[in-house]
């Protein structure tokens, strides 16, 4: 029978490698960490039983844990060079529409919620908040 200890330590690399060929957001990543943690443990508590339940518990301790950190530090703001969008329908004052942005269509609002969006309008996407993108016309970021 294969030592525990190898065994978390090959199970935590090639989970830890895995990400770097299949990106999952972390998950493989943090099992992998998990696993290489549970490795450490085996040199004091060598019964497989305990240690699955124990890398099962920390695999997903982790990966919430990870993904919690990574959520609160993501900025909603749009940083990139493709700022600009066009509006597919006409957004009204005050109230949603959809955007053609980067190749798809989202949920808009304009910022200005005084503000009327005419179809087909050129506009600047100024921040993401969750599934809905913050935007403006053109001609009022237009300082000429």
């Amino acid at each position: 029978m294969l030592d525990p200890t190898l065994f978390w330590t090959i199970i935590g690399g090639i989970l830890c490698l895995m990400e770097l060929i299949f990106p999952t957001a972390f998950v493989s990543f943090m099992m992998g960490v998990a696993a290489l943690v549970v490795a450490v443990i085996s040199l004091l508590l060598p019964q497989y039983t305990l240690l699955v339940g124990l890398w099962l518990i920390l695999s997903i301790s982790l990966t919430v844990l990870a993904r919690r950190f990574l959520n609160s530090h993501r900025k909603s703001a749009i940083t990139g060079d493709d700022v600009e969008a066009k509006a597919i329908s006409g957004i009204p004052a005050g109230t949603t529409g959809r955007v053609l942005y980067e190749g798809n269509s989202w949920q808009a609002k304009c910022a200005d919620e005084t503000r009327d969006i005419a179809p087909n309008e050129a506009v600047y996407v100024i921040e993401k908040q969750g599934n809905t993108l913050i935007i403006l016309p053109n001609k009022m970021l237009d300082r000429d």
